[in-house]
């Protein structure tokens, strides 16, 4: 990440990544498929924290026992706003991070939906749930991101909040 926040995504190559890290490319390859891979590394730890969550969640409703799943899960960012935030602004700079990024947000759901199907949700409420969590949990990490004083459980409570005033009106 820090090489991306450096010089910039597009002007990070393989070579680099692999340098800084003390590895030839051979060995760079043996672990990422590419460096889009490097950068969404802790997609995958998220996918299986929230799931492990989810397992675990107290919350009878579908959609509060995903957010309080993704609150746990993203409890491990507490501390890295800045790099968040950087983050965030590497995939917005660059068209090939955005469509990664959807693609592993749809693997995440995907997830998600599983868990919640698993714990004997419909499953078409299960990817309702699942879609709207994910959405709520991308939304409040970026409000947090900005302003990070009250944490991410809480930015996940206020877009939550926000998301069913949102369907009240609808």
């Amino acid at each position: 990440m820090k090489l991306f926040i450096e010089r910039g995504y597009e002007n990070v190559t393989v070579a680099d990544i692999a340098e800084r890290a003390g590895l030839t490319k051979r060995s760079f390859f043996n672990h990422f498929a590419d460096k889009r891979e490097v950068f969404f590394a802790q997609a995958d730890v998220l996918e299986a924290r929230a799931v492990a969550a989810l397992a675990e969640a107290d919350a009878a409703y579908p959609l509060d026992a995903a957010v309080a799943a993704y609150a746990e899960a993203g409890a491990e960012m507490e501390g890295f706003a800045d790099l968040v935030r950087a983050r965030r602004e590497i995939i917005d700079s660059s068209p090939e991070l955005r469509e990664r990024e959807l693609a592993k947000m749809a693997s995440l759901t995907a997830s998600v939906a599983a868990a919640l199907a698993a714990r004997g949700v419909d499953t078409r409420d299960a990817f309702f749930a699942a879609q709207a969590a994910t959405t709520i949990y991308m939304t409040a990490t970026d409000d947090w991101a900005k302003d990070s004083q009250r944490g991410i459980a809480a930015a996940l409570q206020d877009v939550l909040g926000a998301f069913r005033a949102s369907l009240a009106k609808a």
